[in-house]
C-alpha cells in the first residue's frame, strides 16, 4: 500500500532485534547485580578448575568488548557462587573460591564501568572486596581499592577517589606485585584533577620507585596486572588535567611510551581500550601544547572505531578534546573544525 517494497518491515525487524538484544543485556545485568548483592551479604564463602577460566577472562578482557566479558564472568561466577553456597568443595579450596568469586566480581565491575554504569560497577567492586576480606587476600584487596578509586574518578568525585587509594595502601607489601604502583598512579590522577601538579608528579615518581622495588610478580596478569605500558598510560591520563606546559610535555611522552609498549609488547598484555584512550590523551596533551595537527594525527585511529568498541571512557574523553578544539582561538583552523566534527559523529 505504501510502495515501500518491504523497507518498513525490514526497519521493524532491525529495531525488534535491537530491542531483544537490549532486553537480554538487561537480564544479564540484573542477574549479575543480584548475585553481587548476595556475595556482599554472604558471611561465608571457595576452586581450581574455575581458576583457568578466570585467568583466561582476565587476559581476554584487555582485547575484548565489555559485553561478552560480562556474560562470561557472570556464568563463571555463578558456578563459583553455587559451590560456595552448597558447600560442594574441599575445605582447603574455600579461600581459592573466595578469590575466584572476587576476581570475577572485579571483571563485572570493569565491564559495567566500561558500559557506563558506575553505580552497578561499584556494587560489583564491593562484592569483590568482601570476597578478598573472606579469603584474606591482600593483593585482591589492594586491586579492589584501586578499582573503587577508578569508579569514583569516573563519577568525578576525586576526594572520595583519593580516600579509596590511601585506604588501599594498607594492603600492599614491600615488593609484592604491582599493587602499590597502581595505587600511586591512581593517586596521581586524583591529585592532577584536584589541580596539584607537584603532588601529582611526585606520586608518579613514587610509582616508578614502587615498580623498581618489585620482588614478587602479580599472581594474575591481564586485567589484574599493571604493566609498564599501563603505568605510562596512567601518567599521561593524569597530567592532561593540569595546565599544560611541562605537565603536557610529560603527558605526551608517557602516552607515546604506552602506545609503543602495547604495540610492540606481548599480546596478552595489550589493552586495546587503554591503547585507544592513550591516543586521546596524546591528542589532548598536544592541544595543550598548541599542536592541533599533531592532535588530529593522534586521535585518527580512534575515529574509525566500530560502535561495539566505543566504550564509555572513549566517548567521555573524546568529548573533552572536542571542547578544547572548539575554543575561539581555533575557529579558523580547518583541522580543528574537522576533528571536532569527526568526534561529534563518533559520539552520535
Amino acid at each position: 500500500a505504501t510502495g515501500a517494497n518491504g523497507a518498513l518491515v525490514e526497519q521493524w525487524r532491525r529495531e525488534d532485534q535491537a530491542r531483544q538484544e537490549a532486553a537480554a543485556v538487561h537480564r544479564t545485568r540484573a542477574a549479575a547485580l543480584a548475585m553481587s548483592r548476595d556475595l556482599t551479604a554472604l558471611a561465608d564463602l571457595d576452586i581450581t578448575e574455575l581458576q583457568e577460566g578466570v585467568t583466561a577472562t582476565a587476559v581476554d578482557y584487555l582485547a575484548s568488548p565489555p559485553g561478552p566479558m560480562m556474560d562470561r564472568a557472570h556464568t563463571l561466577r555463578g558456578e563459583a557462587f553455587e559451590r560456595l553456597r552448597s558447600g560442594h568443595h574441599r575445605p582447603q579450596d574455600r579461600s581459592d573460591l573466595y578469590v575466584t568469586a572476587g576476581r570475577l566480581s572485579g571483571v563485572l565491575s570493569y565491564a559495567l564501568l566500561d558500559m557506563g554504569d558506575s553505580d552497578e560497577a561499584l556494587e560489583h567492586a564491593t562484592a569483590a572486596g568482601r570476597c578478598a576480606e573472606f579469603a584474606g587476600d591482600a593483593e585482591l584487596a589492594a586491586w579492589v581499592a584501586g578499582t573503587k578509586s577508578l569508579i569514583a574518578r569516573f563519577q568525578g568525585d576525586y576526594g572520595r577517589a583519593l580516600e579509596y587509594v590511601r585506604d588501599g595502601y594498607q594492603w600492599v607489601g614491600a615488593g609484592h606485585g604491582t599493587g602499590e604502583a597502581r595505587l600511586r598512579c591512581g593517586e596521581a590522577q586524583c591529585l592532577a584533577n584536584l589541580g596539584d601538579s607537584r603532588a601529582a608528579n611526585a606520586a608518579l615518581d613514587a610509582a616508578e620507585d614502587a615498580r623498581e622495588g618489585i620482588r614478587r610478580p602479580d599472581s594474575l596478569g591481564g586485567l589484574f596486572g599493571f604493566s609498564q605500558a599501563k603505568q605510562s598510560y596512567y601518567a599521561g591520563s593524569s597530567l592532561i588535567w593540569l595546565q599544560g606546559g611541562h605537565d603536557a610535555e610529560r603527558a605526551a611522552r608517557e602516552a607515546v611510551a604506552a602506545i609503543d609498549a602495547w604495540q610492540t609488547g606481548p599480546a596478552d598484555e595489550r589493552s586495546l581500550d587503554d591503547e585507544r584512550l592513550a591516543h586521546i590523551y596524546l591528542a589532548t596533551a598536544r592541544v595543550q601544547l598548541d599542536d592541533v595537527e599533531g592532535a588530529a594525527d593522534a586521535i585518527g585511529p580512534v575515529l574509525s572505531l566500530p560502535l561495539e568498541d566505543q566504550i564509555s571512557w572513549i566517548v567521555k574523553r573524546a568529548d573533552r578534546l572536542a571542547g578544547m578544539l572548539s575554543a575561539p582561538r581555533y575557529a579558523g583552523n580547518r583541522t580543528a573544525v574537522e576533528t571536532v566534527e569527526a568526534i561529534n559523529a563518533l559520539a552520535a
